[in-house]
């Protein structure tokens, strides 16, 4: 080492100590990293689970990044108090300087920490929807939903969020909690539609559709109540009842998973589709244009009197 230290400072002109702790600071580096490409191998052999492999190359990488500045700051400076009088010195340059860059450092140290949000998890956030598909120490990637795609399904568009995001914007996340959403389904039948049998029809559909569902949520909402403030009295399907401008509204309530709002909104429509069509007493509505006539569709008492 040293005769190899002599003949750079010789052809470089770069004094000994200089060389030496570049020397030092490009094998530890290399080393470190050569030893986490190692692990990594033998740990996607091992596992088959693509997230634990995921997690695993994450991992490592961090802590190879955090020895490696260690070991540079160890080479590099002699002594802890020059450190702390070097740090020191820059911080108050780098907090303007890198503002943004530290808000996204903090907003991952709060992701690994309070975990708002995991790997796999849908969440909304800027008005941004999609499912988590990487975490880094300045930005966590999104693989957009929704959008000009209906049914909440992926438009094929990856997202990169900030971590800053995280403490200043308002973040919903669909899989916390007891792990299911609510979804509507508003079907709209003619006032001479008999709807109180369509309500009977569509009770027997969502109840056949997410009695299922409302089981499971009963034990998922027992565990989410030790986190979180969520009580709900009624998790079965339910139907209500509206009027509105064309017809009566009849609207299915029921739970479903976030991922699978669509298919079970496809499931549900053609069965509606097979029982109406079963019912000559029950057609759906559409926009219409309708003339009144009180003289002749009045009151009866009315009508009387105007004769």
């Amino acid at each position: 080492m040293d005769v190899l230290i002599d003949l750079l400072h010789r052809i470089t002109g770069i004094s000994k100590y200089m060389i030496k702790n570049i020397l030092y600071s490009v094998i530890i580096i290399s080393g470190l990293w050569i030893i986490k490409i190692i692990i990594t191998q033998i740990l996607i052999k091992r596992l088959k689970d693509v997230k634990k492999i995921y997690l695993s190359r994450k991992i490592s990488g961090y802590i190879t990044v955090i020895v490696s500045l260690m070991a540079l700051g160890f080479i590099w400076i002699r002594s802890f108090s020059l450190l702390v009088t070097y740090l020191g010195l820059l911080s108050a340059g780098v907090a303007i300087a890198l503002k943004d860059t530290l808000a996204n450092i903090v907003g991952w140290f709060f992701i690994i920490w309070r975990r708002p949000f995991e790997l796999g998890d849908r969440v909304e956030i800027d008005g941004h929807v999609g499912d988590v598909i990487d975490i880094r120490i300045f930005q966590f990637t999104l693989m957009e939903v929704g959008g000009w795609v209906n049914g909440e399904q992926s438009t094929g568009r990856v997202l990169h969020i900030p971590n800053s995001y995280i403490l200043v914007k308002p973040l919903a996340n669909y899989n916390k909690g007891f792990q299911y959403i609510w979804n509507e389904i508003p079907v709209l039948i003619t006032f001479e539609s008999n709807w109180k049998k369509a309500k009977e029809l569509l009770i027997k559909i969502a109840k056949k559709h997410g009695e299922g569902r409302s089981k499971s949520a009963e034990k998922k909402i027992i565990e989410a109540a030790k986190k979180f403030m969520i009580f709900y009295k009624k998790l079965t399907p339910i139907v209500y009842t509206r009027v509105k401008e064309y017809g009566v509204e009849l609207t299915i309530r029921y739970l479903c998973e976030p991922r699978k709002r669509r298919s079970s909104e496809h499931e549900i429509w053609e069965r509606i589709l097979e029982e109406f069509n079963k019912c000559e007493d029950i057609d759906f509505a559409y926009p219409t244009q309708r003339f009144f006539d009180n003289l002749k569709e009045g009151k009866v008492k009315l009508r009387r009197k105007k004769r």
